[in-house]
């Protein structure tokens, strides 16, 4: 008999062994340890007990869902006018199906009860209040195509497959980035500015990032001025470490509008990637929307590859 509960204080080792118990599923880091956790979940000043549900069947832990919310305007507390299911969880050796329609059900009643309008299944940035960096890649994805287990209950109960996201990689090894005259042209005309270990720009985004380690780089004018285009990158793993061999994650990168469609993006993420490559990092990683055709573009010609899609699943009450 399948029962189903809210988190207790001593869950963290249960959640573990059913983490690791789908070693072979894309998306989910591993190996995960209760200190990683801690880390990126159940730190979070926001976390709520009553958003992680753990499923049992007679007795034994066969899965969990944890829900939550994103930021409000101003980006300095959550809002709970939608609310998100981040991640559903299975045992492989269960009925995963019934498994994970049970807990989505309760993910549910727990998001409607705090005020929910708009229920979202997977996260995506700024709704993605946990699970960044154990789940997908620079960013959540929302429902990976792969985790066919949670895009199943979702569909069972209504949700609609909203937006598409792409996830891409880059190895940086033998690294070639072509350069044209208008490359050149903006390398006369401006310079980038590289932060290193750079301070997060809100409350949000200190609860999401701030366990990683933050690169921005800037494009200036030679001549002084504000930037005029910038670029947020992550370490791939929290708190840093050793550098060889090292991934990150593109997080966020702006072209002020005046600019766009000069090659500056294209300019300034090529900056980035050799200044990764002196620095010993060996891989890049981002994600985007597949709508999002100028930035696909853009990655391509950086040499990246697609290695996953995900989808974006919205239900309205």
């Amino acid at each position: 008999m399948l029962t189903y509960r809210t988190f207790r204080n001593a869950d963290p080792p249960v959640l573990a062994a059913l983490w690791r118990s789908r070693p072979d599923q894309p998306g989910l880091s591993q190996p995960v340890s209760l200190d990683l956790l801690e880390q990126l979940v159940f730190a979070k000043l926001y976390f709520d007990y009553d958003g992680l549900v753990l499923a049992h069947d007679e007795g034994r832990p066969v899965g969990f869902a944890h829900a939550g919310f994103g930021p409000n305007e101003s980006r300095n507390w959550i809002s709970t006018r939608s609310g998100v299911t981040c991640l559903i969880s299975t045992r492989p050796d269960c009925d995963e199906e019934k498994v994970a329609a049970g807990l989505l059900e309760r993910s549910e009643e727990y998001l409607i009860r705090r005020g929910a309008r708009i229920l979202y299944g997977g996260g995506i940035g700024p709704p993605n209040p946990f699970y960044v960096g154990l789940y997908g890649g620079s960013d959540l994805p929302g429902v990976l195509d792969s985790d066919h287990v949670a895009r199943r209950a979702l569909e069972a109960r209504g949700y609609r497959e909203t937006e598409r996201t792409v996830v891409l990689r880059r190895e940086l090894s033998g690294l070639e980035v072509a350069t044209d005259r208008r490359q050149m042209q903006i390398r006369r005309r401006m310079i980038v500015e590289v932060t290193a270990d750079a301070p997060t720009q809100s409350w949000w985004e200190a609860c999401i990032f701030g366990e990683f380690e933050l690169t921005r780089f800037e494009l200036r004018p030679r001549g002084g001025g504000p930037a005029i285009a910038t670029a947020t990158f992550r370490g791939m793993a929290p708190g840093g470490g050793a550098t060889l061999g090292r991934a990150v994650g593109l997080i966020g990168i702006s072209v002020v509008a005046a600019h766009r469609r000069g090659g500056l993006a294209m300019f300034l993420l090529s900056d980035a990637f050799r200044w990764f490559l002196r620095q010993g990092i060996a891989r890049v990683e981002v994600q985007t929307l597949k709508a999002d055709a100028p930035a696909r573009a853009t990655f391509s010609k950086l040499g990246f590859r697609q290695v996953e899609q995900g989808g974006i699943w919205r239900k309205e009450r």
